[in-house]
């Protein structure tokens, strides 16, 4: 029988998805990102691989000196550059130059649609730099570059999972295999929440305290539903019901009902997962019959938002009981307040 989460496991297992890994993207990528016009393209641009987020603007790079230049960034030639080069000679000019590029950068962009001189060209054809040129000001430049490489190349790792967006927050619900996570999706969808990825979730770190999950593009909008097989949730439920990525707000851990086990009953502490370093809240929801778990994870979405607007019913509660919060006996606390089954 055709197993459509094994095929799926050794897809990603090969292409080394399930651990972080350094990412590149290709010069034309950025090119058609910031619709750059290409001045001198000594290869072609696909060739041509990025692997920092940062941008060069050289200051004493100019002066000649290059000791920790860092030949892995592109470099900016905007207004301020273009001046200090303007009161050198071609002949100096070229020599300056010729001693930045030969350090192979991955290429230099100007700004402000200013013209490149005989220098530049010619050091850039010694050297085999490309020399791209941008309408924008070197400041909306820089910052769109930025943003655009702090995507492409942020660090990332695949978890097992599903993703949706519940009320504006960004819920990756994560349990064993069978527990019931497509079902739940499938039924928030239906409740107006929007489907972002089933089964693998890519998650990239775009921030030191940001992760964004998104669907691997060859199964993006595939839901698998033991006893039906694959829908296309894009083509059942709309174009509304999908979205291509989303910021992961909290995590929700479906697991079935164990007796055994205590579950939190107040709420008053979070806990926490931790995804490429980034801190996550988590909320365990036990599963058996008879829970509306779509729900339950649409409440406890709202209640995250809550939270981290600086509200906790618990914590409420209990000043509403003359009890402090350090006061943290949850087993009298179910007792006084009656919520002991």
């Amino acid at each position: 029988m055709y197993d459509y989460k094994y095929v799926l496991l050794c897809t990603f297992t090969e292409r080394g998805f399930t651990m972080t890994t350094e990412f590149k993207v290709t010069l034309d990528k950025v090119i058609k990102e910031l619709s750059l016009e290409q001045i001198y393209m000594p290869v072609a641009a696909d060739s041509v691989l990025i692997t920092s987020p940062d941008i060069d603007r050289p200051g004493l790079e100019l002066t000649g000196y290059l000791d920790f230049f860092d030949k892995s960034r592109i470099m900016i030639l905007g207004y301020t550059e273009y001046s200090y080069l303007g009161k050198f000679g071609a002949e100096q000019q070229h020599h300056v130059l010729t001693a930045i590029f030969s350090l192979k950068p991955p290429a230099v962009i100007i700004t402000r649609s200013m013209k490149p001189s005989n220098a530049m060209l010619i050091a850039a054809e010694e050297c085999d730099i490309p020399i791209l040129r941008s309408a924008e000001s070197t400041s909306e430049l820089s910052a769109n570059l930025i943003s655009f490489l702090n995507h492409e190349l942020a660090p990332r790792i695949t978890r097992h999972g599903v993703l949706v967006e519940v009320y504006g927050e960004g819920c990756l619900i994560t349990g064993d295999s069978g527990v019931g996570k497509s079902e739940t999706a499938i039924e928030l969808v239906k409740r107006g929440h929007r489907l972002v990825a089933d089964d693998a979730v890519e998650i990239r770190r775009t921030s030191k305290k940001t992760l964004v999950g998104t669907s691997p593009e060859n199964i993006r909008h595939f839901i698998e539903l033991r006893g039906i097989g694959i829908i296309n949730a894009m083509r059942i439920f709309g174009t509304g019901a999908v979205k291509q990525s989303e910021k992961i707000d909290m995590v929700i851990n479906m697991e079935l009902w164990n007796a055994n086990r205590a579950y939190d009953r107040m709420g008053l502490d979070s806990e926490y997962t931790e995804i490429l370093g980034v801190k996550v809240p988590v909320t365990t929801i036990p599963v058996r019959p008879g829970r509306n778990l779509s729900m339950i994870i649409e409440v406890a979405a709202m209640n995250n938002r809550q939270k981290k607007m600086g509200y906790n019913a618990a914590q409420e509660l209990l000043e509403n009981l003359g009890m402090s919060v350090a006061e943290e006996d949850f087993q009298n606390i179910k007792v006084d307040t009656g919520l002991e089954e």
